[in-house]
């Protein structure tokens, strides 16, 4: 899941605005952004390599350290003390653990499969990116659609104020990110566009992702917080 996660940060600075939006949005994102260096450290290498090759259906990547069970105890305790002494809040440390959990429960329907403790351990997902990349992709756009309409329903009650291009505008960001997901469900760039085989010399898929993932979230940080209580616009 890509889009989704990002909702659960949303809400949780909502729910907890001693928290940071900037933290909650890595939190939420903490497990992929993990992927990234462990790809780059040989741990978690993904295939294919090129990102004109690539597809929901064919990405291929064993996230043990990432993304396993068994690992996610131990980032659930980082995230808790970072979380509690960082914002000198057990309730912080406390969020920042349901986040993490989320992002597995969320990943576990809509995402690559993962396991306990490596690829010859219990499965611990439904593997739908490979299996059936739309439903998946259903699956992250009815969660997303829901959890918008809450955060916006929310904001109502408490009396905030958006304008419609600045709705429009974070709403832009899941549309874009359920977008680039359905383009590439089940065919790569390469086979849409016909673009010919060459070779950049470098992996061009993992910059690719972590170029999508910090457009989103510097979207999201610079749109979200820009808006009025019902009192400023009364005045």
């Amino acid at each position: 899941m890509l889009a989704g996660h990002f909702t659960t940060a949303l809400v949780a600075k909502q729910k907890f605005p001693q928290g940071s939006l900037l933290y909650f949005l890595i939190i939420c994102q903490l497990q992929d952004f993990l992927w990234f260096i462990f790809h780059y450290l040989g741990l978690e290498e993904t295939k294919p390599s090129d990102a004109f090759d690539a597809s929901l259906s064919n990405m291929a990547v064993d996230m043990l350290y990432s993304h396993d069970v068994a690992p996610l105890l131990f980032w659930c305790l980082l995230v808790f003390i970072i979380g509690k002494f960082g914002f000198k809040s057990t309730q912080i440390g406390l969020v920042s653990v349901a986040l993490v959990c989320v992002h597995f429960v969320l990943d576990f329907f809509s995402g690559h499969m993962h396991h306990l403790f490596g690829a010859e351990t219990m499965e611990a997902g439904l593997g739908l990116y490979a299996t059936s990349p739309y439903l998946a992709i259903a699956i992250e756009a009815a969660f997303s659609a829901i959890a918008l309409w809450y955060f916006f329903s929310q904001e109502t009650k408490q009396g905030i104020v958006r304008t419609t291009k600045n709705k429009v505008a974070i709403l832009s960001v899941f549309v874009y990110g359920i977008g680039f997901m359905l383009l590439i469900a089940t065919r790569s760039f390469r086979q849409l566009f016909s673009i010919p085989e060459f070779d950049l010399g470098f992996n061009t898929n993992i910059p690719t992702l972590i170029l999508t993932y910090g457009a989103m979230l510097y979207c999201l940080y610079y749109f979200v917080p820009k808006y009025q209580s019902s009192k400023q616009v009364t005045n």
